[in-house]
């Protein structure tokens, strides 16, 4: 039976490598030091990158980032420390369990009716309220789950020691359950990077170098998504390419927050 599971997780892992080495191999002719410094160039002209994506997804998921992340933790640590049982953690709960199976295109939509259309232009805040608005639920539901495996007796030894209950929480349980907290909010980092749907309705996308956040923005989802579906081979091959970029993009943030939390242990 240990090695039939065994075999199952391999045949689990199968896809997973498929996907990541397939990329690798087509996308890594595309790389070099102007594909990652320059701007798109339009087709037939030689070169061309796609520094303004690079720099539109760091600073789209940065901007979700610092909006959900306050948000995410607080609202998980208040369903889980402070009223686990009451009505309104069971409403909460079940609100965001529906979020996390909207459709991304769906939060789209609702993004450019609420803000897009109104200010009648888009822009990269408006993008990032989209992401944040994934990047939310998937925080609380993964911090929520992580604090609920921290131990009672770690919680009662600290309140026999006369701690308060904000005490309790900031030095004894989030400490304790901060590698699990970090790995849920890389893996919203992660799936937030890769959204172009909700980008689409929302940053729409920019040739240039975008000049302020309340303007249309570029990122490498958008970029993919324009290349990928061209009938040039070029831009084909910059897509592959700068699909290369994201996944070393999403891996360098998943080490550097193992890292980070490794210090801190």
């Amino acid at each position: 039976m240990h090695g039939f599971v065994i075999f199952l997780t391999l045949l689990a892992l199968i896809p997973l490598f498929s996907i990541i080495g397939y990329i690798l191999v087509k996308g890594f002719n595309a790389i070099d030091w102007s594909f990652l410094t320059n701007l798109p160039k339009p087709v037939g002209e030689p070169g061309g990158g796609i520094a303004n994506a690079i720099l539109g997804t760091l600073t789209l998921v940065g901007i979700a980032a610092l909006i959900g992340l306050p948000v995410g933790v607080f609202a998980a640590i208040y369903i889980n420390e402070y009223a686990p049982k009451s009505r309104f953690a069971t409403v909460f709960r079940f609100i965001i369990d529906i979020l996390l199976g909207i459709p991304s295109v769906v939060i789209g939509i609702f993004a450019y009716l609420a803000f897009v259309k109104p200010f009648k232009h888009f822009s990269a805040i408006s993008g990032s309220l989209a992401l944040a608005i994934i990047f939310i639920p998937i925080v609380v539901r993964s911090t929520e789950n992580i604090l609920a495996l921290v131990q009672d007796d770690l919680r009662d030894g600290s309140y026999a020691l006369g701690a308060s209950k904000w005490q309790t929480i900031r030095k004894i349980v989030l400490p304790t359950a901060l590698k699990g907290i970090v790995t849920g909010i890389m893996l919203a980092i992660a799936r937030i990077a890769g959204e172009t749907a909700p980008l689409l309705f929302t940053a729409f996308g920019n040739s240039f170098w975008a000049k302020s956040l309340n303007t249309p923005i570029a990122s490498l989802p958008a970029q993919i998504f324009e290349y990928a579906r061209s009938p040039y081979d070029d831009w084909i091959q910059k897509a592959w390419g700068a699909a290369f970029i994201l996944i070393v993009m999403v891996l360098l943030t998943n080490i550097a927050a193992r890292i980070a939390t490794r210090k801190n242990a």
